[in-house]
């Protein structure tokens, strides 16, 4: 149940968790300084782990996920330059057109199943220096897990990574739930996150800090986007007790992600029992669930009204797309319940 609301169940996302009381205490035991000047030492000690697991130089502790995504692909590409995502990536479709507003770069987009990496079209779009007429490509990002393809784990990173590696060209990734994606493939982070020029990660979504999240890169790439969060307004202060509840979560709250997992399972079974063909189960890799209901006569908002009346929070990605994502503040029984609850709306 959702802390200090124990009658709802909240499945919208694994962003809604609530610290828990060991992670409070790490917070507020946690010693500070001014990080604008580069003296929080919890936010140092962040940025040095984060960086030291995936493989990289340097970190920068930034709120949000999206922010550290803005940072990373500008570190990266240069107005009126482009980055190549699938259509249905974090950086093209809910980041509010934030590259191009803020940045000026523009965005071309490959389509496949579960916002996986597709290699053919990939190549077909990269567009190196093709005169005066035509935008340059500078970067491809990928996202690993794929959010609105279900929690997908990336299954041609390596192949992608070689490729660029070889003409040059550099990788994005977002890896606000990396973690997942390790845990469920036993790839470790490092492996992932060090084939990428620049690569972000997220501590408030299934790992549960209240806020956060870390770009990892080069030293200089991390000096140079430090400079860009003063810029955008988003240097802090005294955040350090944010940094403790980050490091509070990589340090306890990794593993227990496969609990996550096989809830995920759980609610992915339920609804394809109940609306054949809205979810294949083995395609459910992490912690995300999405169900198509155009086949059931439901609608999502019809759903999500009928759920909620039961004391069930789910939410829509699509204009038929329900999505239910597991956490560390819903049990075994919640999701169970959760997916019951649904089920029974879409029989």
């Amino acid at each position: 149940m959702t802390e200090g609301r124990p009658d709802v169940i909240d499945l919208r996302s694994d962003t809604v968790t609530r610290p828990s009381a060991g992670m409070l205490a790490a917070m507020t035991s946690a010693p500070v300084g001014d990080d604008v000047y580069g003296e929080d030492p919890t936010i140092t000690e962040l940025e040095t782990e984060v960086a030291g697991l995936l493989g990289h130089e340097a970190g920068l502790f930034v709120a949000t996920g999206s922010l550290a995504n803005i940072l990373g692909v500008r570190a990266l590409a240069a107005p009126g330059t482009e980055v190549l995502c699938e259509a249905s990536a974090h950086v093209a479709r809910a980041e509010l057109g934030a590259h191009a507003v803020v940045s000026g770069i523009s965005t071309r987009t490959w389509s496949a199943p579960g916002g996986q990496i597709d290699l053919d079209q990939i190549r077909a779009l990269i567009a190196p220096d093709l005169g005066p007429y035509f935008v340059t490509t500078s970067a491809v990002s990928v996202e690993n897990t794929h959010n609105f393809g279900g929690g997908t784990i990336q299954t041609s990173y390596d192949a992608l990574a070689d490729e660029l590696e070889g003409i040059g060209l550099p990788l994005h990734l977002d890896g606000a739930r990396l973690w997942n994606a390790s845990v469920a493939s036993g790839v470790p982070l490092a492996a992932y996150a060090s084939r990428a020029t620049a690569a972000s990660v997220c501590l408030s979504k299934g790992l549960g800090a209240p806020v956060g999240s870390v770009l990892v890169g080069s030293a200089e790439l991390i000096k140079e986007s430090r400079v860009w969060r003063k810029l955008l307004g988003a240097g802090w202060r005294q955040a350090g007790v944010l940094a403790a509840a980050g490091l509070y979560a990589v340090r306890n709250n990794v593993q227990r992600l496969a609990e996550d997992h096989a809830n995920a399972g759980l609610i992915a079974e339920i609804l394809a029992d109940a609306a054949p063909g809205s979810v294949k189960p083995d395609q459910v890799d992490t912690n995300i669930v999405v169900a198509d209901l155009a086949a059931t006569g439901k609608s999502v908002a019809q759903v999500v009204a009928g759920a909620k009346a039961e004391g069930v929070l789910v939410g829509g990605v699509g204009v038929t797309q329900l999505r239910l994502v597991t956490h560390l503040d819903a049990s075994a029984a919640d999701c169970r319940q959760a997916a019951e609850t649904v089920a029974r709306l879409l029989r």
